[in-house]
Order: structure tokens, then C-alpha cells, then sequence
């Protein structure tokens, strides 16, 4: 088994609990990990023996597009997508991070890490 991970994958999207969240947006930075077989991928050197980065960033990117009141629910579709998309993972991680959230003093940010065992 492997362990393929994309990290500080950023974007400005639109999550949170409160109305001015929803309107003016904030930036996040989202971190993923992804355990599936690497064996065929390592004897091969072929990119369909392997787990396709830039599919794993579509993925977050669409999910990311539409906006979720809690970061838990933005994770659990993100996690769902994968499972969807990628038959091959085992498991997967996913962190989303909100940078600067306002809470009413300097934060840099505050974090959702969500995992699931597919297999």
C-alpha cells in the first residue's frame, strides 16, 4: 500500500454557519490523503496503473464550489466523491482548513479532518 497525498490545494469559496460567511466567501486550504495499492504503479511507470493527481484535485475543487455551512459536511462530500471516483483507495483523509475565521480575535485558522476506510 501507498499513500498518495495533495496538500495547500487553495481556494476562496463560500462555507460557513453565518449569513456574511455565505456572502463574502474566505480562504481555505484543503489537504488530502489517499491509500490505495501503488505495486502496479511502480513496476508500470503508466498513469493509469496510478492515482491521477489532477482527478483527485477536480474532485475537490467541484466539491469546494458549492457552498456547505459546516466544514463536517464539505469534508463527508468530499469523502463520498473519492469513494465514488476512485475505486482503488482504501482510505482516505481529508483536511479542510479555514484561514482567518472570524471569531473575534487572530486566529489563522481553524481545521476538519475527516477519514474513512472505503475497502
Amino acid at each position: 500500500m501507498g499513500i498518495v497525498a495533495v496538500n495547500d490545494m487553495e481556494f476562496y469559496s463560500y462555507h460557513g454557519h453565518f449569513q456574511e460567511e455565505q456572502l463574502v466567501g474566505n480562504h481555505f486550504r484543503v489537504h488530502v490523503w489517499l491509500e490505495f495499492d501503488c505495486t502496479k504503479a511502480s513496476e508500470t511507470d503508466h498513469l493509469h496503473d496510478a492515482l491521477d493527481y489532477q482527478q483527485v484535485y477536480a474532485v475537490v475543487k467541484e466539491e469546494m464550489e458549492k457552498p456547505s455551512k459546516l466544514l463536517e459536511h464539505l469534508g463527508g462530500r468530499i469523502l463520498d466523491r473519492f469513494q465514488a471516483s476512485f475505486p482503488d483507495v482504501a482510505e482516505a483523509t481529508v483536511k479542510i482548513e479555514k484561514m482567518n475565521p472570524p471569531l473575534g480575535g487572530k486566529i489563522k485558522s481553524v481545521s476538519v479532518e475527516l477519514s474513512r476506510k472505503f475497502i
